[in-house]
């Protein structure tokens, strides 16, 4: 699942995803995206953190909250690298955090790190 507020993102990242043979949910903010988390269950969240109405470590919160989804990874995407967003995202439950903009090798290095993680290899 890609959330994003930025539909150009959004797109990259579905078509990056895509071409490695993901199958991509996308949503448009952290509401849009906990509505479609329960319907299609994404092994791999990633997740703008600046968005309206409801932030990325907000909605990583939320997620890593309700046990159903608790060890579901989530992989947080800004334009911001500096420590403190690094240290926020971890601290709201995050597992990896990558830059924008972001390359089709780093989208599917990271889904390919949640995967080896969790075993399913």
């Amino acid at each position: 699942m890609v959330i994003d507020d930025s539909n150009t993102i959004r797109r990259s990242a579905e078509i990056f995803l895509g071409q490695a043979g993901c199958v991509v949910i996308l949503a448009e903010d952290g509401f849009d995206a906990l509505a479609k988390i329960t319907d299609h269950l994404p092994d791999v969240i990633f997740v703008d953190i600046m968005m309206p109405r409801l932030d990325g470590y907000q909605t990583c919160a939320l997620i890593k909250k309700n046990a159903q989804f608790s060890s579901t990874p989530v992989i947080m995407l800004s334009s911001k690298d500096g420590l403190f967003d690094r240290a926020r995202g971890r601290m709201v439950g995050s597992d990896q955090y990558l830059t924008k903009p972001f390359t089709r090798e780093a989208l599917i290095d990271a889904v390919g790190t949640c995967i080896a993680a969790r075993g399913d290899s």
